[in-house]
C-alpha cells in the first residue's frame, strides 16, 4: 500500500495477515496529525482496517496540541510540516505523557524536531507497512522504558 495525494493502494488485504489477531496495534487509539485532507482520510480508513481505532484527526497544530493532551491516545502519527506550522508543540506535549509517536515527512531527518530525533521517520510517499512496522516499533521502545 502506498500513499499519495490520490490515496491508498494495496495489493494485498489486511486480513490476509494470519499475525494480525496477535497484532499489538490491534484496539491502540491512534492521533493522525495531517494537515493533507486526502492523505489524513486514506490514513484513517486504512488504518482503522488494520485494527487501529482513529482516537483523533487533527490538522492544525493548536488541535492537535489539544488532542494529545487526552488520556484517549495511546500512539500518535505526526506529520512534521502542518501548513507553515512544525509539529514541535505536540510531540513535546506527547513525549511529556510517555505516548509513542512517529513522523511523517517529505523532507527528511533534517526537518525533524531536534529534541525527538531517537523517534521513527517515514518518509513521504510512504507505504502503510512502513507506518504499521514504525508504529509497532515505537510502541515496543515505549513499553520498554
Amino acid at each position: 500500500m502506498s500513499v499519495s495525494s490520490s490515496g491508498l493502494s494495496s495489493s494485498a488485504a489486511p486480513s490476509e495477515d494470519p499475525q494480525r489477531t496477535s497484532d499489538p496495534l490491534l484496539g491502540r487509539r491512534l492521533l493522525i496529525v495531517e494537515d493533507d485532507p486526502y492523505i489524513a482520510l486514506a490514513l484513517e480508513e486504512t488504518l482503522a482496517e488494520f485494527g487501529l481505532v482513529i482516537a483523533g484527526m487533527a490538522r492544525s497544530v493548536d488541535e492537535a496540541v489539544r488532542l494529545s493532551r487526552e488520556d484517549g491516545v495511546d500512539l500518535a502519527l505526526l506529520d512534521v510540516n502542518i501548513g507553515h506550522e512544525k509539529i514541535d508543540p505536540v510531540a513535546d506535549a506527547l513525549a511529556a505523557r510517555g505516548c509513542p509517536f512517529i513522523f511523517t515527512t517529505g523532507c527528511g531527518r533534517a526537518g525533524l524536531p531536534e529534541a525527538h530525533l531517537e523517534h521513527a521517520m517515514v518518509e513521504k510517499p510512504f507505504y502503510v507497512e512502513e507506518i504499521l512496522t514504525a508504529l509497532r516499533s515505537e510502541l515496543s521502545r515505549a513499553e520498554e522504558r
